[in-house]
């Protein structure tokens, strides 16, 4: 089993990061062959300060590697050192329909964010499509939210498959239930571009400060609470024990236990989940030199891949 998954350089990672995607690769990398890419190609429809990019692709390779992923079982690179994903690229933008671009959510979002309607944004799935198809990958850890990426992905895998007979596998979506959508701090998806993250490498008044800000409802703190409707459990569920998650539902239910220490609870469970990750961050942060190396034997793996999967594509269609 191939898994292929991909996160954009943005910054420092946060609990939707990890949750929505890193811990899933981290935890497949025991089962199957894991494909992991820097999508700074992608991260160019956003950025436009080339010392910011580059210093955003370093922060995501770190954090990547602080969460536990090991590239000796993992293929980790960068993608913009595999131009392959390029050509690749216009190849399956020869079947691939306007109107298909037309219907993807994120491309819609952006503009509703105020985004400007460039090629890059609206041709977004199909550099996405070429990113999986090219390492044949048979599952995509995505977020709930990603979903339709996939579907694009398998849509146009099909149609050429169809056209100029079987060359692409075609992936399935790998979305765990529990943790489809990471809630932020106020409440809606956990995102930077919504200012509401909690940052894993923060500063521990950074932390607190973000933990105490998440928005709650005005129940009184005498008064039986609904843990399901909480957005401080929700997180708690992600970053406690079990017993620990059973026994916050509990004196929620119960009354007489306020947000506040719901709050207080989830900062000491998220200090203890991540006191590991900060301690190898802060060591790989330390020698970017060998973060660099990681990349680089990663990319070689990844073209060897690449290649052949393109020669194959391109012998499809007649380019070879």
């Amino acid at each position: 089993m191939r898994v292929l998954s991909g996160i954009q350089p943005s910054g420092k990672l946060h609990l939707g990061n990890y949750f929505g995607m890193m811990k899933q690769c981290v935890d497949l990398q025991k089962k199957g062959e894991v494909y992991v890419f820097i999508a700074n190609y992608h991260a160019l429809t956003t950025v436009s300060d080339p010392a910011r990019l580059r210093q955003d692709t370093m922060d995501v390779a770190i954090d990547f590697l602080a969460c536990g992923l090991d590239p000796a079982h993992t293929v980790f690179f960068r993608q913009s050192d595999v131009p392959e994903v390029q050509e690749l690229t216009w190849l399956l933008s020869i079947v691939c329909p306007v109107g298909l671009l037309e219907r993807a959510h994120s491309y819609k979002d952006k503009l509703a964010h105020g985004k400007e309607a460039t090629h890059g944004l609206f041709a977004y799935p199909v550099l996405m499509a070429a990113d999986i198809l090219l390492y044949q990958s048979d599952i995509v850890p995505v977020g709930k939210d990603q979903k339709q990426h996939v579907e694009v992905t398998r849509d146009l895998a099909i149609k050429f498959n169809l056209k100029f007979g079987e060359t692409f596998k075609v992936p399935e979506p790998y979305i765990p239930e529990a943790v489809a959508i990471v809630p932020g701090t106020d409440g809606q998806k956990m995102s930077k571009s919504y200012g509401n993250t909690i940052e894993l490498s923060a500063t521990p008044k950074q932390i607190k400060t973000a933990i105490m800000s998440i928005v709650t409802d005005s129940t009184p703190m005498e008064s039986p609470k609904d843990p399901e409707t909480c957005n401080v459990y929700k997180l708690y569920q992600l970053v406690a024990d079990p017993a620990q998650v059973e026994e916050m539902a509990a004196k929620l239910r119960a009354g007489g236990y306020g947000y506040g220490d719901a709050k207080k609870a989830l900062l000491a469970a998220f200090n203890a989940r991540f006191a590991d990750f900060r301690e190898r961050r802060a060591a790989l942060e330390a020698d970017p030199a060998g973060v660099e190396r990681i990349l680089q034997a990663g990319a070689e793996r990844a073209r060897a891949e690449a290649r052949r999967t393109l020669k194959a594509a391109r012998q499809a269609v007649g380019l070879e």
